[in-house]
């Protein structure tokens, strides 16, 4: 199937019993068995529910992957991945991430024994001096939260495969739809599935594509073990977001490459960071890896005043002041204060985050609106 048949169709079957053509809500706790250990595949909701099970086979076959796992929170995602290693083990990320993933990193599996460092791995030979024996895994965003770099995904999966050390890549700002990293070499694709995936701004989920069966069976026994399911409810709504993701993220690439060639022309803004602008360093490499450029923009004013790039947040209407990201509607961020606070200052300096940089998740309305707004509130 192409893309667009697979997120309507991939894993889904209508209703044996009805023939409802929309995957049922199974809100239950448990299941009944005709005898101990004899059931129809489902013990306790907590191990499998059938929504989950049909969501978790849709999000396998938008990335071209064996297993789907689906968890409470894209940070619920993060935590089963880390609970893959031991202490002592050594992991290396990307030092421009989100807030979340290096709060939980630094602040609560450094803290059990893991080993972490935060280089830039935009050039991939960054890695190669940077991995070690004690390294078990490398974690990349590409395009990065907030500043939109790019990170070769085949050329970082060549140095892990040589090394037999896991890469894991958080898909998060590109989508299903945008990039594949299990076709270019990635062992784990990791989602916020609250974003594009589910897309309207009514769930919270995470989730996590990959391959390997063994790999697969331990992510398996530490969600049941440790329960951090998404409910039924939650899973049947990201169904519905998902039969519209390729057209909503067609809307958000057109309408942020309007918005990023505006601001870039704008005489009181600064730096813009969108991989779709030509004079963006690793733009040859995005028109490579990707099928288009994503809904996010970022941006600095001129001049790099706090409080006027606080005026220009809070002069929006259109554009909704708030965490999060990939909804249908238009929404603007403060990283250094919302997303990204957990990341001490001096760190977020020192990798290019700015305590002005303002980021933009471009939904889906009428661009000339976004633009008029864009207008008003920068002046």
């Amino acid at each position: 199937m192409k893309f667009a048949t697979k997120a309507i169709h991939a894993g889904v079957e209508p209703d044996p019993t009805t023939g409802a053509i929309m995957t049922p809500i199974y809100q239950t706790s448990t299941y009944v068995q005709e005898s101990p250990g004899k059931h129809k595949g489902y013990e306790y909701a907590r191990t499998q529910n059938p929504t989950r099970t049909v969501l978790q086979n849709n999000l396998a076959a938008l990335e071209n992957g064996k297993h789907g796992i689906c968890y409470a929170s894209g940070l619920a995602a993060t935590d089963a991945i880390l609970k893959l290693f031991k202490p002592g083990d050594e992991i290396i990320a990307s030092n421009d991430l989100y807030g979340g993933t290096y709060r939980i990193m630094v602040r609560v599996f450094q803290e059990l024994g893991l080993k972490f460092k935060f280089i830039g791995l935009e050039n991939p030979s960054a890695l190669e001096s940077a991995i070690t024996p004690a390294t078990k895994m490398v974690w990349i965003e590409t395009p990065t939260n907030p500043l939109l770099r790019i990170v070769d995904i085949a050329a970082i999966a060549a140095i892990t495969k040589a090394k037999n050390t896991l890469l894991v890549v958080d898909n998060t700002f590109a989508s299903p739809y945008l990039q594949n990293p299990l076709d270019l070499g990635a062992d784990i694709v990791l989602h916020s599935v609250t974003k594009y995936l589910g897309g309207h701004s009514d769930t919270v989920m995470g989730a996590i594509v990959l391959n390997d069966d063994e790999i697969t069976k331990r992510l398996e026994f530490i969600q049941n073990a440790c329960g951090a399911v998404p409910g039924p409810q939650d899973c049947f709504l990201v169904l519905r977001g998902i039969k519209t993701l390729h057209l909503r993220m067609q809307r958000h690439c057109e309408n942020a490459l309007k918005i990023a060639h505006y601001l870039s022309q704008h005489p009181k803004v600064g730096k813009v960071n969108y991989p779709g602008l030509e004079n963006h360093p690793q733009h040859e490499l995005a028109k490579r890896q990707m099928r288009g450029f994503g809904g996010m923009v970022s941006f600095e004013l001129q001049g790099d005043s706090l409080p006027e790039a606080v005026r220009v947040m809070e002069s929006f209407k259109v554009f909704s002041l708030g965490e999060s990201l990939g909804g249908v509607e238009s929404l603007c961020t403060h990283p250094a204060s919302m997303t990204h606070a957990s990341i001490p200052k001096e760190e977020r300096e020192k990798n290019g985050l700015k305590d002005t940089l303002i980021r933009l998740s471009v939904g889906v309305e009428d661009v000339e609106d976004l633009i008029q707004d864009l207008e008003q509130a920068i002046g």
